[in-house]
């Protein structure tokens, strides 16, 4: 297999990995998760639409989770070009501008600067597809 192939077949399982996990979390703890974003939001220009945000970003998370596994399922992976795991890891592109946005805003830096070491590893992964 060619080292290519296996560095987006890992890039494409880590975010499968990461946003199907955060997703489901999302859906399963939907009132602690809302709690924990509107104590982390309360001083930021985000505060009143952390529960529109929260259902927005959770269908990205879970879409780009959900796009991730099935390119893995369906080996979209091995070939190069822009295919079913390819989307998965740009949409998690997204995802995760989307979070870095809202660190930065509620002035979380720590936070963001985590969320930018993922960011690396989507735009290393897409530069593989």
């Amino acid at each position: 297999m060619h080292p290519d192939t296996i560095g987006r077949f890992l890039v494409t399982a880590f975010f499968a990995v990461v946003f199907l996990q955060s997703a489901l979390d999302k859906l399963l703890d939907k009132q602690g998760n809302l709690d924990y974003f509107g104590e982390h939001f309360k001083n930021s220009p985000l505060a009143s639409l952390v529960p529109l945000l929260f259902q927005v970003l959770t269908f990205i998370e879970l879409s780009a989770g959900a796009l991730c596994a099935l390119g893995l399922v369906t080996f979209s992976f091995c070939h190069k070009g822009f295919g079913m795991a390819a989307c998965g890891v740009a949409l998690s592109g997204v995802a995760l501008l989307s979070l870095l946005v809202g660190q930065r805003l509620a002035k979380d830096y720590a936070g963001a600067a985590v969320v930018a070491a993922y960011f690396a590893v989507a735009l290393i992964g897409l530069g593989l597809f």
